[in-house]
């Protein structure tokens, strides 16, 4: 296999498994820039669209004043190219893990660049519960509380795992391109050590793992979405 792939893809041999070039690295980059931002950005982007549907005219905690902040900010972040956002955003990034540059800085600016993409996914994804079921448990004293964790959430389990999946393959994407200006990852080794190298080899093998963990996404994503919608009849 080692002789074949020395014969076949030279290059994609050279850069070998270990090491701060190698493909375990860059796989083990990507993995760890989509998991955190992941985890930050999706928080964060739950909380925001949480708050765009209960305080939305009509809604169970309306407010105009935390409505109109919430929107402004998700349109805001939402409208900044995220090549843009990363520069913007640098003496923050220093500020918080202190450092502008690497796979760690690079957290920052991907969970900003996700949250707001996220935070519209899900308030679509809630706004798409019934209004006869708020009312139904409304008329039945139920609390503010548990109207968000037991009706909103609740009945939209399925469509919520869909979109966290829309969002995370999003976000392999982000990673890439994040690679690309020097934060590692499979994005930095198709570009550095294939792109600009004239390496066609490694950016063809780059692209393939890149689209390899999309599509583990999806599958997996898929098959929550039917195990959640199942539960939930």
């Amino acid at each position: 296999m080692t002789e074949l792939l020395t014969k076949y893809l030279p290059n994609v041999a050279n850069l070998g498994w270990g090491g701060d070039t190698g493909w375990g690295t860059s796989i083990w980059q990507t993995i760890y820039m989509t998991f955190w931002p992941a985890i930050f950005g999706g928080l964060l982007g739950l909380i925001f669209g949480v708050v765009l549907v209960i305080t939305k005219p009509g809604g169970i905690m309306e407010n105009r004043f935390w409505f109109g902040f919430c929107d402004k900010v998700v349109s805001l972040f939402r409208a900044i190219p995220f090549i843009i956002l990363l520069a913007f955003i640098a003496p923050f990034t220093q500020l918080i893990v202190g450092t502008q540059i690497g796979t760690t800085a690079a957290l920052v600016p991907l969970s900003l660049g996700v949250f707001p993409f996220y935070a519209r996914q899900v308030q679509v994804a809630l706004e798409s519960v019934s209004e006869g079921k708020v009312e139904a448990a409304e008329a039945l004293g139920a609390t503010n509380t548990d109207i968000i964790f037991n009706v909103y959430l609740r009945e939209a389990r399925s469509e919520l795992v869909r979109v966290s999946t829309v969002t995370l393959i999003s976000l392999v994407g982000l990673t890439a391109m994040a690679g690309a200006i020097g934060a590692g990852g499979l994005g930095n080794t198709a570009i550095s050590y294939g792109y600009n190298r004239f390496n066609n080899d490694v950016t063809v093998v780059a692209t393939i793992l890149v689209l390899l963990l999309v599509v583990i996404i999806q599958l997996v994503g898929d098959w929550l979405a039917k195990r959640v919608n199942h539960q939930s009849r």
